[in-house]
């Protein structure tokens, strides 16, 4: 195995056998997807703030803060990914390029150091919390979001070189995680209290979407091993393309419908206070 210490194991995947055209491809399609995606929600969040009372408005705000950080990190995960490439006419595969920078994951971990607080405090601008307090709640979330990617960043510097360090890694990364689920289920059990019917399905459709969106990282992360049968990573391009796809969805799910359901569920908040947007409009 070629020695390229702690870098991830799509760069051992590019060094030792390298990818074929369709998996290339497939990869820089689906990255490519992944912050179209957010540049077209960065749109639909700033067209819709004004849908929804003034004092829900912060949820949207958050929103677009959250869609500029993922198109633009997102963007330079793509390029990082061509760049640190190119094709080898004797092998017909894409290899890693001898004068080009590592494929590092570590955007994304930066990516999600800014967005998944704010992903979390959005919720809280929407819902009424009826016995947590909000500060509590803001700061666990703030507190528990950050180590729970800073653990994870950590340990995937380790996916080849030492299985056992990445999965203590990882493992710590999951404690933090299961806190924010125990959280993030206490808040939205309390927002449906005294919520109008149509809110409280769509906080019902928050907890089903935040649960398989959030599910889908863990597995991302261990995706080498997912294909494996012993406690060594697969270097196979279908781990590597599985990787880029899930991740993606993951994205995807918990950050732009995420962020929909949120506007849904504050239009409905609205409405019932007694502010409806569409017939303001119809009288202007």
């Amino acid at each position: 195995m070629n020695n390229l210490g702690n870098a991830t194991f799509e760069n051992y995947v590019g060094s030792l056998t390298g990818y074929s055209e369709m998996a290339y491809q497939m990869s820089a399609h689906v990255l490519t997807l992944g912050y179209a995606i957010m540049l077209a929600a960065l749109f639909y969040f700033i067209l819709t703030i004004k849908t929804v009372a003034p004092k829900y408005r912060t949820s949207s705000v958050l929103s677009v803060v959250v869609m500029v950080s993922a198109f633009l990190l997102l963007l330079v995960q793509q390029q990082n990914w061509t760049g640190s490439l190119s094709f080898d006419p004797g092998s017909a595969t894409y290899k890693l390029a001898d004068s080009s920078d590592l494929f590092n994951n570590g955007y994304r971990y930066l990516n999600w150091l800014i967005d998944v607080p704010m992903l979390l405090f959005q919720i809280l601008f929407v819902v009424t919390l009826t016995k947590s307090n909000f500060s509590s709640v803001r700061n666990q979330f703030w507190f528990s979001g950050a180590a729970m990617i800073l653990t994870g960043y950590v340990g995937q510097y380790y996916e080849v070189t030492s299985p056992v360090t990445f999965f203590i890694w990882g493992t710590i990364s999951t404690l933090f995680f299961v806190h924010i689920l125990i959280l993030m289920k206490r808040v939205i059990d309390e927002g449906k209290e005294g919520a109008p019917a149509q809110a409280q399905k769509y906080l019902g459709y928050i907890w089903v979407l935040f649960l398989v969106s959030w599910m889908l990282y863990p597995g991302a992360y261990l995706m080498p091993y997912l294909f494996s049968l012993s406690l060594e990573p697969a270097l196979t391009e279908t781990a590597v393309v599985g990787r880029h796809i899930t991740y993606t969805i993951a994205d995807v799910s918990s950050k732009v419908i995420y962020g929909i359901l949120l506007t849904l569920t504050a239009q409905e908040m609205s409405k019932a206070e007694g502010y409806d947007y569409e017939k303001i409009e119809t009288a202007l």
